[in-house]
Parts: C-alpha cells; structure tokens; sequence
C-alpha cells in the first residue's frame, strides 16, 4: 500500500512538472518550544529528491517548483524527524516548527545560532557553553573581554567590570536569565555578582536597540540565559575543575539536570572558588585574593503551548582590595604614586584582610507562559533580589576591623507582562509592561557617615517593539519605550556642603529637620524617560548582511551619582555627586556589515554616540581626614561624544587551521570643556592562530597574542598636595596612561572518552607567557601596582 502511494505521489509530480515550474517555496525552521530557529535542518521533497538545508537564520529555499502538492520530510540532528504536506499554486511561505531534543555528552555544549536573537536590526555577539567552559574560574568580565568592543574596568585581578564602547555602570544593563540584575552596579568597583558557571549563553547587544530589557542602556546589553533543557527522559551532568599557579588556587563546579518527556525537568548547580593573594612577575599583589560560593536550582514544566519555571540563585563573593592602595597621609599617597612597586608587599597568604570587600546575592524568579493560536505569546513573570554589600576599612583601632564601613541592603521586586506575536511571515509585534520597586537600607552601626542614603524607588515602563519585512532581503525594525522614575530618600547633608552647593537655594522645601552642622532631607525626585529604536538589515546574499541601527536611551541618574557625599571605601576615594542632574539622554547611530564564510569572513561595526548630559567622576584633589587622606573625586554633567569602530575577522587556511582578528578604537569628548575624557579604552587588537584536529582527540591549540596601544588622549586632572614634613606642595599625577604592552596567551585542549556516557575535556592554558610587567590603564590600581604575571592553569571538565 505504501508503494503505491509513493507511485501515485511520483506520477501526480510528474504531471505537474508540465505546468508552470517557476514557484518558490520558503520559510523557516523554528524551535516549537521557544521560536529560536533551527540552522541546519534538512528538507527533501519526496519524489523529486530535491534536498534543501535551512541556513543560520533557520531559512530554507525550494525553487522552480511546479503547482501541486508536495509531501516534505524535515529533519535535524536535535530533533524528531517530521513529515509535512504543502500546496504550491504560488511563491509560497510556510515555517515549519519541529520540537527541538539535546543531546548529551558534549553535543550538550549549545552552538550560538539555537538561541533566539533579541533584536532584528542590531548585530549581536554571542559566546556559547563551549566557549564559556574555558572561564570556569574566571569573571563575567573575563568572559566579555573576548568580545571586540568590550574591555573592562579593574579593581585589580578579582573585581572586573565591564565597559561597552566606552561606557559601564549604570549605562549597562546585565539580564540574568530573564532577570535585570540589581546589585548596586553604579560603583566603579562593584563587579557582577553572577557565576559564569551558571550561564549556558552570552549575547551582547551594543546599544539601547533591545527596548524589551530596558530603555536606560546607554553602552549595551549583557543577556545571559541558562541551557537549553531537552524534552525527553533523561539525566546528565557535568563537573569542572581547575586549578592555576598565580593565587595558588582553582575552583569546582557542577550540574545536574533531570528532565522527563512529558516536559517536566530539574536542574541544580554549585560553585566554590578559592585563591589567595595574586602575584605580579616581579613581586606579590598583597590582600587581593578572592572566595566565591554560589549555588542555583531551577524547576519547571515546558510543554508545546505553555510552561512554568521557578528560578533560585545564591551568589557570595569576598574579595581583597590590594593593601598598598590604601596609605595614610599626603606624603605617602605621593610616595605610592612615583614608586615603581608597591609600599606594601608581604608574604603570600590566602587570607583576606581589609580593605575588603563581601557582598552576598540572591535571586528568585517565577515565570510562566502560554502560547495563544490568534495573539501569540504571553509570559508573566515576577522576581526578587537581595543584594548586600558589605565594605570593610582599614581602621585606626584594629578592634573595629570586623565592623564593615559601608552596610548596603538592597531589595528589589519587578513584576512584568509581555506579549510576543512572533508567528507571522512579514509582521511581529512584542510589547509588555513592567513595573519594579526598590528599597535601600544604610545600617548606621557601621559608625561611618553614610555614603548612600535610605531611598525607595519606583520604576513603571511600557514598550513595543515592531519588526517588517519589505522582502526577502529587507526588514525594518521600529520600537519606543516610556519610564517613570520616582525616588524618595532620607538623607544627611553636611551643612558646609549644602550651602557650597546652593541647595539651601534650590532645595530649601526639601529640609526636615537641623541638627547642629547636619541637615535631615527629604528628596523626592521624579524622572520621565523615552527611549527608542529605529533600524534596518538588508541581506544581500546568503553571505552578506548589513545592519543599521539609531538608537535613543535616557537614563535616570543613580544613587550614587545623586547622594553621594562622603568615604568610598572599598574605592578609597572620597565622591560628591549632585541632586541638580537630570537625566542622561544618549542618540546612538551604527552600522554594521558582515560577511559570513567557510574560508573568510568578516564584521566591521562604526558607531557614533551624542550624549547629553552625561554624567561623568573625576578626580579634584586630595583631602585630609581623620582617616587619613585621599584622593576627592566629583560628579559633574556635561555634553560628549564617543566615536569608535569595531571588527572582527577570520580565515580559514586548511581543515585544521584557521586565524582571527580583533580591533576595537573608541575615542571620547567632552563638548563642553573641549577635552577628552576620562578612563576611555586605549586602541586594542588580538589576533590568534588556531589548531583543532577532531579527529586526534577533537585536540584544540591556540596561540593569542593581545597588543594594547598607550592612550595618548586624555584629559589633565593632576592636582597639588601639601606635604607637612616638608612644608611644600607636589604635584599627584593622576592622569598619565602607562606605556603600550603586548601579552601571549597559549590555550589548548583535548576530548578523552571515559565509557559510553562520560567524556572528558582537559585543558591547560598559560596567560602571559613570558611574565610581561605592565599596568593597564583601565586598572584602578594601576598608581600602586603592576598587573598580573604569568599563570598557568588546568581545566577538566567531565560530562556524565
């Protein structure tokens, strides 16, 4: 019976083929769970044998067929092979939706292209699991420095944040699975608290283009989502180890995850990581090691038109601050600055000694969603985070050392409702709301004037975000986003310092109560923000594509560019900020043309930034206190510009060789003083040569070099100390870059099966290879220190 019908569909395709054969049958494969597309998959046409394969945006193509019906099988090698019927009396569009299957060892390791692209018309980076496994003992912002256009700001070796063409902080937003973290990012030593142990994908969106995450995302946006989990009965796992000669310490990760056909599954992680004082090649980096714990769980059911998932993660991290930063009076501070090496170097020890600091995280989230056959898909979603930050001083009495100087508790609860209409051929449509609400708490038992204030605030926004496709080539993408802010806060007020500001002026309404030399205020400041997004990619053949994009993000100003007035601790710095700023408005425009290739290909990305009133910190002199002195650093507003272009390429030489490189120049401007500014990336470029052999042990080898130029602009902000032993003034010379330097990294690894469901991976990996001193410009403790020496590191990984 069945070859007869194969017969009669063979003769009916025949007789057809003497009719008009000039129709086109095209769409896209799609994940039935989540939508993201489907590379790779493979389509024939039964009769003809014609045989097509979706390409990286999951888009496949049959030409010159005939009117008629067609029976299509479609396969991938993830997924249940289906067969599908299709009538073609025209060029017709059908996407196809095949329920997408992982499978284990180390085809778990999920290539970039299966999660879904978070715009249409911003090019984005993206770094997979397989990738991700080579930073198991490493940082959020170890991990992003690999991408062209990002760099990172450092509080020596542990504390790395990262910078996005030129900007970080508060004008980054970092999505952790589905979650905008808050973890008090404003200050420029407060680094990520997300283990990069439980990220299964990184995409980098450069700009405020993805209006569904935020408006306020000056510089870009960090997505970081967990693996894909596959709708079967199963369990696996994986455990990693490592271990590194600079801190005399490693790390331990590991997973599990159970999941069931009927679409339930499980999954739980932990993390513990330990290193002691770090080493530059010429001596020990005192008080800057590090002890990180995290732990996370998630549960849930994914069916083919509905779901649910509760999300749990604890994220702890003590952190060293190198000792030597932290000196007494004027004429050490001078001292520290003109020496070569540091005032303070001691024994290496794994203890971790103040200055320091402790900050502990958490994160639940509960989200659901349901796919609606005429509207689309909804997900409603609510989460809450804790973050607390703990910074400890060195003290004048070694009694209070164990008494934290800064006693931050932050908590935040956002609740948000989008619907996303992606089921369209030619028009798709998300929109949603959110709405969020903060509280911070200062202890005042730390006995220290309180850097940031009591506040509460209230964030409520709206988008919508449309995408059209003119062609097969041509689609545009429009979106707009509204934020109301409002923030209420408790604040002291040194009374000097009010009326130096004229807030006695300006703000009288706002004091409550007067005590002496202090004032208790009341600030009630409301911010009205839009945001929006404009772009365009045109495809121009399977290879190459070109994007534009013109994006408007407004941001509110943060706590700590508002309230701050007093000792940052764990930054050793005094800071002032300013209750007279208004919100940051930044008109992005960029461009980017990409070829893809199996022998060469290539992106270069030019952007432009007009930024106004962009809030900016600076250093202005130094102070003595009864702490002793230190360096004042105060926020100001102005208008500048940040220029710069990216790019990438590689080349493929042979089946086992190929090469890439890595260019990134950013230059900013204030407008208003005619300067440049402060802490922007030197010009960059990595290039690597890599070996990879899959069939010798799948062996990888790679041979990176990295050459950082000097940053020859920048803006004057030395300043003058009084000396008292001496009775003079010397100049601090805070603004000159350190030289240019070159570093070689040596990366390789290799795959061992252990039995017929466990493999292992050992990778061995040495940094700096011939112990280069340098300091790096973006490296806060630059004045006191050298960076990082020589370290050589092991990496097994077992996946079971």
């Amino acid at each position: 019976m069945r070859t007869y019908l194969y017969m009669l569909l063979l003769c009916s395709t025949m007789v057809a083929q003497n009719k008009d054969c000039n129709y086109t049958l095209s769409g896209k494969i799609i994940d039935l769970h989540d939508g993201s597309v489907l590379p790779g998959a493979v389509l024939t046409i039964a009769g003809l044998e014609t045989t097509v394969e979706s390409d990286i945006n999951g888009i496949y193509t049959f030409s010159n067929l005939c009117e008629g019906v067609y029976s299509i099988q479609i396969s991938h090698p993830n997924c249940t092979t289906q067969g599908v019927k299709v009538k073609v009396s025209s060029n017709t569009k059908r996407n196809f939706k095949l329920e997408h299957h992982l499978e284990e060892l180390n085809t778990i390791t999920l290539q970039a292209s299966i999660y879904r692209s978070k715009t249409k018309t911003n090019f984005e980076q993206k770094i997979t699991e397989k990738q991700l496994d080579r930073f198991s003992n490493a940082s959020l912002g170890d991990v992003l420095n690999t991408l062209s256009g990002v760099s990172s700001l450092n509080t020596g070796n542990a504390v790395v944040k990262p910078i996005i063409n030129g900007v970080h902080s508060s004008r980054i937003v970092v999505m952790n699975n589905g979650v905008r973290m808050e973890d008090q990012e404003w200050g420029a030593e407060h680094a990520p608290s997300i283990d990069v142990n439980t990220i299964g994908n990184i995409t980098l969106i450069k700009g405020a283009g993805a209006l569904k995450y935020s408006g306020d995302a000056v510089g870009g946006i960090i997505v970081t989502e967990a693996s894909k989990i596959p709708v079967k009965d199963t369990i696996y796992g994986k455990t990693h180890v490592t271990a590194a000669t600079n801190g005399r310490g490693g790390s331990i990760t590991s997973t599990l995850t159970k999941s069931y056909v009927n679409g339930w599954y499980g999954s739980v992680q932990g993390s513990l990581k330990r290193f002691g004082d770090y080493e530059a090649p010429d001596y020990v980096l005192s008080n800057t090691g590090n002890f990180e714990r995290s732990l996370s769980a998630r549960i849930g059911i994914n069916r083919f038109d509905y779901g649910v998932e509760a999300y749990y993660s604890f994220f702890k991290n003590e952190i060293g601050i190198l000792r030597a930063s932290h000196i007494g009076g004027a004429s050490d501070q001078v001292r520290a600055i003109n020496s070569g090496i540091p005032l303070i170097i001691r024994d290496f020890t794994y203890d971790i000694n103040a200055p320091k600091q402790d900050v502990t995280h958490h994160l639940f989230k509960v989200r659901g969603f349901k796919n609606f056959k005429n509207l689309g898909k909804v997900t409603l979603q609510y989460d809450l985070q804790q973050n607390e930050r703990l910074e400890f001083d060195v003290r004048r009495s070694s009694n209070d050392d164990d008494r934290p100087s800064l006693d931050l508790v932050l908590n935040s609860h956002t609740i948000r409702l989008d619907l996303d209409t992606d089921n369209t051929d030619l028009f798709n449509l998300k929109t949603g709301i959110m709405a969020q609400y903060q509280k911070n708490i200062a202890d005042p038992a730390t006995g220290v004037r309180r850097l940031i204030p009591d506040y509460e605030r209230f964030n409520l926004g709206i988008y919508g975000v449309a995408d059209y496709s003119i062609s097969d080539h041509f689609l545009v993408e429009v979106g707009g986003r509204f934020d109301y802010f409002n923030i209420d806060a408790q604040k002291f007020y040194k009374s000097s310092f009010w009326e130096d500001r004229n807030y006695d002026i300006l703000f009288p309404e706002i004091v409550v109560e007067v005590f002496n030399n202090q004032l208790l205020t009341n600030p009630k400041l409301d911010y009205s923000n839009l945001s929006a997004t404009l772009g365009t990619r045109y495809t121009f053949n399977d290879k190459y594509k070109l994007f534009m994009n013109y994006s408007l993000a407004s941001r509110a100003p943060n706590p700590s560019e508002l309230f701050s007035e007093g000792l940052h601790h764990s930054a050793s710095r005094i800071e002032l900020g300013d209750l007279r700023f208004n919100s940051e408005v930044a008109h992005k425009v960029s461009i980017t043309l990409q070829k893809q290739g199996t022998t060469f290909g290539f992106s270069i990305n030019p952007y432009i930034n007009f930024i106004n009133d962009f809030m900016i910190i600076e250093p202005t002199e130094i102070r003595q206190t009864i702490r002793g002195n230190f360096q004042v650093w105060e926020y100001r507003q102005t208008n500048a510009t940040l220029a710069g272009i990216d790019i990438d390429a590689s080349v493929t030489f042979t089946d086992y060789l190929n090469f890439y490189h890595q260019f990134s120049m950013v230059k900013g401007y204030d407008n208003t003083r005619d300067i440049s500014l402060i802490d922007m990336p030197p010009v960059n470029t990595t290039n690597g040569l890599v070996y990879q052999n899959k069939e010798l042990k799948n062996l990888r080898v790679e041979l990176q070099s990295e050459y950082t130029f000097r940053q020859n602009e920048f803006p004057n902000n030395n300043f003058e100390a009084f000396i008292p032993e001496t009775n003079t003034f010397e100049l601090v010379d805070v603004s000159t870059p350190p030289d240019a330097y070159h570093l070689l990294h040596l990366h390789s690894n290799a795959d061992f099966k252990l039995g017929e469901n466990s493999m292992l991976n050992v990778g061995i990996s040495v940094t700096n290879i011939f112990n280069t001193n340098y300091r790096n410009y973006l490296n806060r403790l630059r004045y006191y220190a050298d960076d990082l020496g020589r370290n050589l590191s092991i990496n097994l990984k077992i996946t079971y």
